[in-house]
């Protein structure tokens, strides 16, 4: 049986650029710098108006078994141009790291989709479940 050097060698360096391929084709966690749940929370007004029909609403705190979720949301006119969470879980170090991957995830697809009909973010049930409680209360104060 011969061996063959040259085609073992092009084999070895087609799997490793294959497999390079594939690790750099994998995305890393990304974790945002925004500052999650550094307000305080919201207790007295629920909605506040401007000039031009610009209203802010503040939604329901919604209790999660990691901590409190509420959603602050702005519209104009009946589109959402703004939302934020007022309270995020923060009572331990990895919920405040969960909060601060997933809510920037749920306020980007808020204003994608411009409703509460949104989905959970993977790893993240319970905040994203609490925010679009919070979510659509706040929408249904502008509706009401």
């Amino acid at each position: 049986m011969r061996s063959h050097p040259l085609r073992r060698t092009v084999l070895t360096c087609v799997a490793t650029v294959t497999v390079g391929v594939l690790a750099l084709s994998l995305k890393p966690h990304a974790r945002p710098a925004t500052a999650v749940g550094s307000s305080p929370p919201r207790t007295s007004p629920s909605a506040t108006s401007t000039a031009g029909g610009t209203r802010t609403l503040t939604g329901e705190t919604v209790q999660t078994r990691y901590g409190p979720v509420q959603v602050e949301i702005t519209l104009t006119g009946s589109r959402i141009t703004a939302a934020r969470a007022v309270q995020t879980p923060d009572g331990d170090p990895r919920s405040r790291d969960i909060a601060s991957y997933s809510v920037p995830v749920l306020v980007h697809e808020t204003l994608d989709a411009q409703s509460a009909q949104i989905d959970a973010v993977s790893g993240a049930s319970y905040t994203s479940q609490g925010y679009v409680s919070s979510l659509q209360s706040a929408l249904d104060k502008a509706h009401g």
